[in-house]
């Protein structure tokens, strides 16, 4: 809105000029402190694209997202009063959406995420319980998976074996299995190192899923979870769009097809 009334200033001083009623254009001052808070607001711009865009993002970027952004909101010392005011209601009023996340999971879905692992976004104080929270939730569900112990029966003759074929592994995924070697698992992990913003989590995760069985298990679960319920909405609105009165007599096999077609054709314009 404020880069559509910078580009616009000329036409629109001729037009309100003209007009009678009390609607004025802004003054130098304050086109002024627009261009300012503008940009300033390029950054949530970006991220509100990027969250709410048609690729789906993974909820593992919303913490990132939002440590970016109440960075850029910190007050200095050469920030002018309307500024710091606009930086401190913007802020609060962020902290406030942020209480009423789901911080934990989000958390945890950062923590399984190869781009964003080393939990910058958060303090210092906070990533060592992160850690905790994710080899206790690790436990769990070994501890849940595992075969309920069955009715002692009469113990029978041993039997003679090989011994040869009854010779412990060590693999990685039976040392995931035991919940002593949990934390050697998620160190293992950490040691990792990071890859590009770019590349694709789930990608790398299928790639070491024989190294790290059990957390890409939990990733495959966090990770696909979008960021926001946007791009569902889209695709919502885009229905009422193609369903209206006029083609109630469309089946609904012909609605998913134009619905997929519609949405294709607006993923290659964006393109």
């Amino acid at each position: 809105m404020v880069q559509s009334v910078h580009r616009n200033e000329g036409p629109l001083r001729a037009v309100l000029a003209t007009q009678t009623t009390k609607v004025a254009m802004p003054t130098a001052a304050e086109m002024d402190k627009l261009q300012k808070l503008e940009s300033l607001l390029e950054p949530c711009r970006y991220v509100t694209k990027l969250l709410g865009g048609e690729k789906y993002v993974s909820c593992s970027m919303v913490l990132p997202a939002i440590c970016h952004i109440l960075r850029v909101m910190e007050s200095s010392d050469d920030d002018p009063a309307y500024m710091v005011k606009f930086k401190s209601t913007f802020t609060t009023d962020m902290e406030k959406r942020k209480e009423k996340a789901n911080t934990s999971y989000l958390k945890i879905a950062t923590a399984l995420d190869p781009r964003v692992k080393d939990l910058k976004c958060l303090h210092r104080a906070e990533r060592g319980e992160v850690w905790a929270s994710l080899i206790t939730l690790l436990k769990e569900e070994i501890q849940g998976s595992a075969p309920q112990q069955p009715v002692e029966e009469p113990p029978e003759p041993p039997k003679k074996r090989s011994s040869l074929l009854f010779v412990a592994s060590d693999s990685e995924s039976e040392e995931e299995d035991n919940p002593f070697e949990i934390e050697k698992c998620v160190s293992r992990y950490q040691a990792e190192p990071t890859i590009s913003e770019e590349d694709c989590p789930l990608k790398w995760w299928s790639q070491h899923a024989g190294s790290h069985s059990r957390l890409a298990c939990l990733a495959k679960k966090y990770l696909a979870t979008p960021a926001t319920s946007v791009p569902c909405e889209r695709l919502f609105s885009l229905a009422g769009h193609i369903v209206a009165k006029k083609r109630v007599s469309l089946s609904s096999q012909h609605v998913n097809q134009l619905v997929w077609l519609s949405d294709w054709l607006g993923a290659k314009e964006e393109e």
